[in-house]
This record gives structure tokens, sequence and C-alpha cells, in this order.
């Protein structure tokens, strides 16, 4: 497996994690912070309406740049911060900041990130089959283990763990910095 490869699929392991750990769990996590579901669908909704606004923006600035390991660095970056943002949570409206912070990481490393992707081997089907069998195996396991977290050991540390995984998710995307192939 090439280095590119390796480093994004790691990198984006951690990535998922971190979000796996939530996601079954994550009506539960807004009624906990005083929320409903209604207040779970907008936290949900600013999330996925930022990244694509973002992403549709940024991807044709993305796409005549150089420095697609860049955006990927960024967004993971932006990541942590959004991951942070979960310690301070206290309500709906404080979560829809955190959800908007994440759309926007999202929005930055996803298009740098499936372009490079696509250039890590010349079996893209075969990388891309690679990349969803680790996506499926993540969440799989990330649901599993953030419902025995929380039923354990509480909500408050999940998202430390959470975090966790995500500072990984970026420390270990500083390596994309280091290839020398300029054409990245």
């Amino acid at each position: 497996m090439k280095k590119l490869k390796r480093i994004l699929l790691l990198t984006d392991t951690f990535f998922l994690m971190s979000g796996a750990l939530l996601a079954p769990l994550y009506a539960l996590f807004v009624h906990e912070i005083g929320g409903d579901l209604l207040d779970a669908s907008i936290t949900s909704a600013l999330f996925m309406l930022t990244a694509g606004v973002v992403i549709y923006v940024l991807a044709k600035w993305e796409d005549r740049s150089r420095h697609r390991r860049k955006f990927v660095v960024l967004g993971y970056g932006i990541s942590v911060l959004g991951y942070i943002g979960y310690l301070f949570v206290a309500s709906p409206f404080s979560l829809f900041v955190v959800q908007i912070i994440l759309g926007l990481a999202v929005a930055f490393k996803d298009p740098a990130y499936d372009a490079l992707f696509s250039k890590s081997d010349k079996h893209v089907t075969l990388a891309w089959g690679e990349w969803e069998a680790m996506d499926y195996f993540v969440y799989g396991i990330g649901a599993l283990a953030g419902g025995f977290i929380v039923n354990s050991f509480g909500f408050a540390i999940l998202l430390w763990i959470m975090l966790g995984f995500s500072i990984i998710s970026f420390i270990v995307s500083l390596l994309l910095l280091q290839i020398k192939n300029k054409n990245l």
C-alpha cells in the first residue's frame, strides 16, 4: 500500500471513529443537554448545510490549488476545535455552534481528501473499496464502543475520547505535509 493512501486511511479511521462513537447516541446526548428531537434535527441540519454550502464554494478553489494536503490538514485541525467545543456544550445553542464548526471542518477536508485519495493508487475502485470497508468497520465498532462507554461512564468520558481520536487524526494528517510529490 502506498504511503499516501496509508496516511489518508489512518487519518480518516481516527476521524471517523471520533464521530462514530456518538452517532447512534446523538439524540440522547441532545436530550441530556436540555434539547429535544427538533434540536437534534436542527443541529444535524446545521452540520449538513454548512458542509454542503462551504464544500460547494471551496471545491472550485481547492481544485485550482496545489495545496490539497494543507486543506486536508486544516480540516482535521478545525475538527479538533469542534471536538473541544463538545466539552463545553451545555445547551442546544452551543451544540449548534459546534455542529457548524464540524461542518466547516468537513468542508475543508473532504474535497481535497477525495482528490488525494483518488490519486493514491492506480486501482481507484479497489482503493475506494478499501476506504468504504474501513468506513463501515469503524462505524460498527464506534457505535458499539460508544454505547458501552456512555452506559458505563457517561457522556463526559465519551466526549474526551472523541477529542482524543480527533487529535490523533490531526497529528497523523501532518505526515501528509512530508510527502515530497508536489502534484499533491
